[in-house]
C-alpha cells in the first residue's frame, strides 16, 4: 500500500488493473471520461479511500469505491482489494455480457464469403463478353 497516502489517479487505474498502461489510463482521463464524485477529473487527481470512480469500459459504465491506495502493480487478487465495484455496476456489466451472449452473430449475416478462384473466373469472363461486344458494329448495316 501507499507509503505517503497519496496516489494519482492515472497511476491507480493503472495499478488496480483497469487499464493494461498507465498511458491508456490518462488518455481516457484526459479526454474526461473519467469523473471521482461526480466531477470530471484530471490524471494528476490524487485519491483517497472512499472516492467514488466512475468510467466508460466499452458500452458498460463501470462506478467502483476505492478502498485503498497503491502505487506498487502486484498481482490480480492484490489490485481486487483496492476497490469495490458498486452492485448496480456489477449488474450492468452483467446484463451486457448476456446481451452480447444471447445477440445475433455478425458473420451469420454473411450470405456468401470470398468468391473461390472458380467465381472469379467467372465474373472475369462475364466481364471480358461484355467487353468485346460493341453495338455500334452490330447496328453499323452500311458495309
Amino acid at each position: 500500500m501507499s507509503d505517503d497516502g497519496r496516489v494519482r489517479l492515472d497511476k491507480w487505474l493503472w495499478v488496480a488493473r483497469f487499464f493494461k498502461t498507465r498511458g491508456l489510463a490518462a488518455d481516457d482521463i484526459g479526454r474526461g471520461r473519467v469523473s471521482v464524485n461526480g466531477q470530471v477529473a484530471k490524471a494528476s487527481r490524487e485519491l483517497k479511500p472512499g472516492d467514488l470512480l466512475q468510467w466508460r469500459q466499452g458500452p458498460v459504465l463501470r462506478t467502483v469505491k476505492v478502498l485503498a491506495l497503491s502505487t506498487v502493480r502486484g498481482p490480480a487478487p492484490q489490485a481486487q482489494a483496492l476497490y469495490e465495484e458498486t452492485p448496480e455496476s456489477i449488474a450492468a456489466r452483467e446484463r451486457a455480457a448476456e446481451s452480447r451472449r444471447l445477440g445475433a452473430e455478425p458473420a451469420a449475416s454473411i450470405e456468401q464469403g470470398r468468391p473461390t478462384k472458380r467465381d472469379r473466373r467467372d465474373m472475369t469472363r462475364s466481364v471480358a463478353e461484355w467487353q468485346r461486344w460493341s453495338a455500334s458494329l452490330d447496328d453499323d448495316d452500311t458495309r
